[in-house]
């Protein structure tokens, strides 16, 4: 799946409308394969985007866990341990010694 789509279940404080409409549009980005559609098809292409944030949402709404929320701060830092073990330290110049 497209990595730009960000988990958006079991956070305190709860995904946002505007987190919704932007994994929603990379999701009908990924599926179209346009980044931008053109005029013919910018209706389609916006009808889906809601059409993906309004699952989205009933999906978010009707999802139950027991699991403690998750703290973005926390999610923020591990990701950003995940990308430093696996493309190298970006403050260490980030160039390719080897």
């Amino acid at each position: 799946m497209c990595r730009n789509i960000k988990t958006l279940f079991n956070f305190d404080p709860p995904a946002t409308e505007e987190e919704i409409m932007a994994a929603s549009l990379q999701f009908v980005r990924k599926v179209s394969g346009f980044n931008e559609p053109s005029k013919a098809n910018a209706d389609a292409f916006r009808a889906a985007v809601d059409e993906v944030a309004a699952a989205a949402s009933r999906l978010l709404d009707s999802l139950v866990t027991n699991a403690e929320p998750r703290n973005r701060d926390v999610e923020l830092e591990r990701a950003r341990a995940r990308n430093a073990k696996r493309f190298g330290n970006p403050s260490s110049g980030g160039g390719n010694d080897g």
